[in-house]
């Protein structure tokens, strides 16, 4: 009897629980398993016919692969979504692009992809629509998808939420940054894989230079995903410590104007190793066998991939089913398990469906990712320097970077050639990388690129009045500097050149027991005695 009541007491709770989870939405029988809020949807707009506009940082190949699986499916027939036109822009225009769509009041329904810093600024700036169903009822649909999504993976966020408790953004992926290694290239040039971020400044790397650099990264004011490698080393290392690995790491690299391209100089062959984004690492593994994807241990960061409805939309209920689907697991969330594509999917649900079962390798890597040991990433800082920072380093790394890589061959070469000591190599290394100090167009003063320089004028960089003279400083600065520390190498090898031979012979020209100095005034005597005599006798 006892153990009849507790099973009827559980399916009474479990009925209840059901109810309760039903309630939360507004629809109660839909007539889509996959997508229940669809009809709901449906029912909140007339409009048809409907072209979103998706601004983007995806690649080519996920938005090919989105706009064919999204047109075909239930949620585009259903609600009349005819087409999706994706604005591919790059991260520093999105302020600009918005703001004059918003002036001429031009539909822009969707941003997805680029970072949580990307996403944070605009925000900041007003662009991106507060999820609120009790204000928006569309946003039902995401926040039906939002709850098959775990708060925070590996210590991140999974979404941003604002002191009103409106979400701001949510992710539609998870990525991890480290390197992707080419074996073959390891091998055949005799090299270390690297395991750490430091790893990347070693001189080993830079055997080679500057005819065959062995490492490619990305230009940060062109890749989003660089530049939060880039900024997770400085705040993982420090600021100081951070832009000498920055500067060492840039010295061994070819410095490609996209990450793509870096990926695909590590999957070719070109170099034996690429910063990238964990997917990239993945696409290079697919491709190529003898690459690995490398997340440095307790260096690295675990970021959601942001999607966010735009406030410039015009479409709000056909921007909302974008994002639901975009989140689901029959939906958006089966693209990264295409393996041109290979992200992890946000949702764990998709793994349980039968595309999500073919794809263990990407399962064991989202597993992998809830054990990652990364760093406390700071957002905060990342939005205030971001800017100082990226600008920073084209200006000392980018723009002067056949300086800087010349420079850093002769120093690594005379290191690895034992002709300067390793006390002597890490001062130069030092020199090289410390930060500069300039004129600071603020304020007129001699500052120092110092991490609370960068918080201070990193607003100021999309003033091109203040920008502009600012970066040719550090370009001019960067300039002056290699050459500097040629001179002081230069100095330094001039230095252990003088044998002990040409020393013996320069001090044993002088008789042994007598003084230079003595010497000097006994000859000088014998002139003067000579010059009297002779001025004697022509009297």
């Amino acid at each position: 009897m006892a153990r009849k009541i507790i099973v009827l007491l559980i399916l009474a709770f479990l009925i209840i629980s059901n109810t309760i989870v039903l309630a939360e939405y507004p629809w109660s029988t839909p007539s889509s398993e996959k997508y229940p809020w669809l009809d709901y949807l449906a029912s909140l707009t007339s409009e048809r016919n409907v072209e979103l506009v998706i601004l983007t940082r995806h690649e080519a190949s996920i938005q090919s692969l989105t706009r064919t699986m999204f047109l075909q499916s239930e949620v585009a027939k259903k609600l009349g979504i005819t087409n999706i036109r994706f604005l591919y822009v790059a991260a520093e225009s999105w302020p600009d692009y918005l703001e004059k769509a918003k002036q001429r009041g031009t539909s822009i329904d969707v941003a997805w992809g680029g970072g949580p810093t990307l996403f944070n600024y605009i925000d900041d700036l007003g662009y991106l629509m507060p999820i609120n169903p009790a204000r928006n009822p569309e946003h039902y649909a995401i926040m039906y998808e939002l709850s098959k999504i775990p708060e925070q993976i590996a210590g991140s966020e999974t979404y941003k939420k604002d002191s009103e408790g409106n979400i701001r953004w949510i992710g539609a992926s998870i990525s991890s940054f480290g390197f992707t290694v080419n074996h073959d290239v390891l091998n055949r040039y005799g090299v270390p894989k690297p395991v750490k971020w430091e790893d990347l400044s070693s001189p080993e790397y830079a055997r080679y230079l500057p005819g065959t650099p062995l490492i490619a990264t990305a230009d940060p004011t062109m890749s989003t995903s660089n530049a939060r490698i880039f900024e997770i080393i400085l705040q993982a290392k420090g600021w100081e410590e951070g832009w000498r690995i920055l500067t060492l790491l840039a010295a061994n690299a070819i410095i490609y104007s996209g990450s793509g391209d870096a990926r695909d100089a590590a999957i070719r062959g070109d170099v034996a190793i690429a910063t990238t984004i964990d997917f990239y690492g993945y696409m290079a593994m697919n491709v190529n066998p003898n690459c690995e994807y490398i997340a440095p241990e307790g260096e690295t960061i675990v970021n959601a991939d942001p999607i966010a409805i735009l406030t410039t939309t015009k479409h709000p209920v056909h921007a909302a089913a974008f994002v639901a689907w975009v989140l689901s697991e029959f939906g958006g969330q089966q693209i990264w398990l295409d393996k041109g594509i290979n992200r992890i999917p946000i949702n764990p649900y998709t793994f349980n469906t039968p595309e999500g079962q073919k794809r263990p390798d990407l399962k064991q890597a989202f597993n992998k990712i809830l054990e990652t040991r990364g760093i406390l990433f700071n957002e905060t800082l990342s939005a205030l320097w971001i800017d100082a920072v990226i600008n920073y380093f084209k200006a000392t790394l980018v723009d002067v970077h056949d300086d800087l890589q010349y420079t850093w061959a002769e120093i690594a070469k005379a290191y690895l050639d034992g002709k300067i000591t390793r006390e002597q190599f890490e001062y130069l290394t030092r020199e090289l990388a410390k930060p500069l100090t300039f004129t600071d167009p603020l304020t007129g003063n001699r500052v120092s690129f110092t991490l609370e320089y960068a918080v201070t004028i990193g607003k100021y960089m999309s003033n091109k009045s203040i920008a502009d003279p600012l970066k040719n400083s550090w370009i001019n600065g960067a300039r002056e500097r290699y050459q500097y520390v040629r001179q002081l190498l230069q100095q330094m090898l001039t230095a252990t050149t003088s044998t002990p031979q040409e020393t013996t012979t320069q001090t044993t020209e002088a008789p042994s027991g007598f003084s230079p100095l003595l010497i000097g005034l006994v000859v000088l005597v014998v002139i003067v005695i000579g010059v009297l005599f002779v001025f004697t006798r022509r009297k």
